[in-house]
């Protein structure tokens, strides 16, 4: 008999449960932090130097020792080709972005089979997972340090806009690093919970996370206790590190120094013009001197060399808005997150789009991870209280193809995750035994304009009559934004399914893209679907009745027969010619209704057929 163990109402067990042992990491593109809660409040721990920054910088020694942080970043300037920054940038991206990023990289890239890139060191090669893998390490470590013993598991911070691969490849540089990752949190849900806005009174909340180099802007809404992203958006190609690079080019021109420098110089000039950046977020102007060169640069300068990067922000703050269907005056509160928020301008412009006055109180470079820490507290069962409940949601559309080339949405964008969903779909010609899934993820109508994640098929479908089959497709997205797809023939039981996990990121201006483009071509989308979906409805036809002739053509006399053979021929031509599906759809029933003759022969005939040797006393019975 089983005995369960009980306390006095409003008591606790006389022995406590031993509590988890979890952090929070925010693994950022210039600097990555790790904290943990203490009695009840989130603080980040220091690492071996006492610093609670972590440059997010790796370098590999000649002797094959792995440098992190701070150790690294002073090998930055002399030994630029093994000393690896920003490298958040690269992961979970493609050879397809090696073009606009590659002459802004300091070091040697090279693609290695599957397209993912792959970063030259005396080493030997290194991915983007590999070299962050490191960077976690490292955070780890002070936390290994804090508890003098290993951790039990982290909650890991990556910008909301962040596409399926590029978490996928967040969560495989973690167990290369050996963490057990209880969730990924988007960066300005963490955020919002290190401001205890889980606790204040309920309303609609924006968080403006500007970092290092990733810009996102969420939308959530604060109802009894639930998170609930109500919208997202970003560039994980934005951010300070873009600032530091107008500066420099700006030092290029002031020293005459042409677009191709060599990889030293390169870093010397962006290290003077981050250093600059930060000085003119106190002061007026500011002294540089880099290579033989020496000038002032003002705050005003400064400004109008970045207002087009920050007006970029504050466009996407207004399509989120307009996604999430809010208007700025419905907002309660604002919170500014990121080391980049703290330039002057970047106040002075969220302030007057939202408004009102933007929260900044906390360390913006601590507050992702303070409340990634708090999240990890909780996963970890480690509070007693109720907590907070969070609801992320689906940056793109998720969806299927169908005939014609056409997108079937099965999880629409902006949809609260965790999710599951599925749709019934079926074969398209008589005795189809296999189904090919193709998994799209995009706005538009036409596959050709989203962006293809998997393909897999679905064999052993029993053979039936066209549109007989019942294939169920189940889309299942988990708390992390990770995609798995089955499809299983309803009447057979047989299941196919698949992980989603594509190679290579989706480019954050494609995107951007698309989105822009579901809106700005929206009317002729919804054309070009119409007229798509009465060619297949044609071609569903024109089949349909030349498999009918092909068995009971004798069922007409010859005049009915040419007359009906004439009809699928005119069919077929003005289907590939007309452009109007209204018109379309007119022929197409037309020539239905002139087969209705045949259809009613066929079915009388397939009546006599089932018929025919039973007694009268049989049918009557049955």
């Amino acid at each position: 008999m089983a005995l369960m163990q009980i306390a006095e109402p409003g008591g606790f067990p006389s022995e406590r449960r031993q509590q988890m042992r979890a952090v929070g990491i925010d693994l950022g593109t210039t600097n990555s932090l790790i904290a943990v809660v203490e009695d009840g409040a989130p603080k980040v721990l220091p690492d071996s130097n006492g610093a609670f920054l972590i440059p997010s910088v790796v370098h590999y020694e000649k002797d094959g020792d792995v440098l992190v942080g701070a150790n690294a970043q002073s090998r930055v300037l002399t030994d630029p080709l093994n000393t690896l920054s920003s490298i958040k940038r690269l992961l979970g991206r493609g050879i397809t972005d090696m073009p606009r990023l590659g002459n802004k990289l300091p070091y040697e890239v090279e693609v290695r089979e599957g397209g993912m890139p792959t970063i030259l060191t005396r080493y030997g090669p290194v991915s983007p997972v590999q070299v962050s893998s490191e960077i976690l390490r490292c955070a780890v470590s002070a936390g290994k340090a804090y508890f003098g013993s290993e951790i039990d598991g982290a909650v890991i911070t990556v910008p909301a806009y962040f596409d399926d691969s590029q978490r996928q490849a967040t969560k495989d540089a973690a167990t290369l690093a050996g963490i057990k990752v209880l969730r990924l949190l988007n960066e300005p849900t963490a955020a919002a919970i290190a401001y205890g806005l889980n606790e204040s009174e309920e309303g609609i909340i924006a968080v403006y996370d500007l970092g290092g180099g990733t810009f996102d802007i969420s939308i959530l809404r604060l109802t009894k206790g639930v998170f609930e992203v109500l919208a997202t958006g970003g560039n994980s190609a934005l951010g300070g590190d873009d600032f530091d690079r107008v500066i420099a080019d700006w030092l290029c021109e002031q020293t005459g120094i042409g677009p191709s420098i060599d990889p030293s110089t390169q870093r010397l000039v962006m290290t003077a013009a981050r250093s600059a950046k930060e000085d003119l977020t106190l002061a007026e102007c500011t002294s540089i001197t880099t290579l033989g060169w020496r000038g002032v640069l003002s705050r005003e300068h400064f400004y109008k060399m970045i207002d087009s990067l920050i007006s970029e922000t504050m466009r996407t703050c207004k399509r989120v808005m307009s996604d999430a269907n809010v208007k700025s005056n419905q907002i309660r509160e604002v919170v500014l997150v990121g080391g980049s928020s703290r330039i002057p301008l970047v106040r002075e412009k969220v302030n007057d789009l939202f408004g009102c006055k933007a929260r900044s109180e906390l360390d913006p470079d601590q507050v992702v991870a303070l409340g990634a820490a708090i999240q990890a507290d909780n996963l970890a069962g480690n509070r007693q209280s109720e907590d907070m409940l969070l609801l992320d949601v689906l940056p793109l559309s998720l969806g299927i193809e169908t005939m014609g080339g056409l997108t079937e949405k099965i999880i629409p964008r902006n949809t609260t995750i965790p999710v599951s969903k599925s749709q019934e779909f079926t074969t398209f010609k008589d005795g189809q035994t296999a189904m090919s899934i193709h998994i799209v993820q995009g706005e538009r109508e036409l596959v050709s304009d989203c962006r293809s994640l998997a393909r897999f098929d679905l064999r052993d479908i029993p053979p039936m009559v066209a549109g007989s089959a019942k294939v169920l497709v189940t889309y299942e997205v988990d708390a992390d934004g990770l995609l798995n797809v089955s499809a299983m023939e309803k009447t057979s039981q047989v299941v196919s399914r698949i992980e989603v996990k594509p190679s290579y990121g989706l480019d954050e201006n494609e995107i951007l893209r698309m989105l822009d483009d579901s809106i700005r071509y929206s009317k002729d989308d919804i054309l070009i679907r119409n007229l798509r979906e009465q060619q297949v409805e044609a071609d569903r036809l024109i089949e349909d009745l030349t498999s009918a002739l092909d068995r009971d053509s004798d069922m007409l006399t010859k005049n009915e027969l040419l007359s009906l053979q004439q009809s699928i021929a005119d069919l077929r031509i003005f289907r590939a010619e007309c452009s109007d599906h209204n018109e379309l759809s007119v022929r197409i029933g037309n020539v239905a209704k002139t087969s209705e003759s045949f259809a009613e022969r066929r079915m009388n005939k397939s009546i006599q057929l089932a018929l025919a040797g039973q007694t009268l006393e049989a049918l009557e019975k049955g």
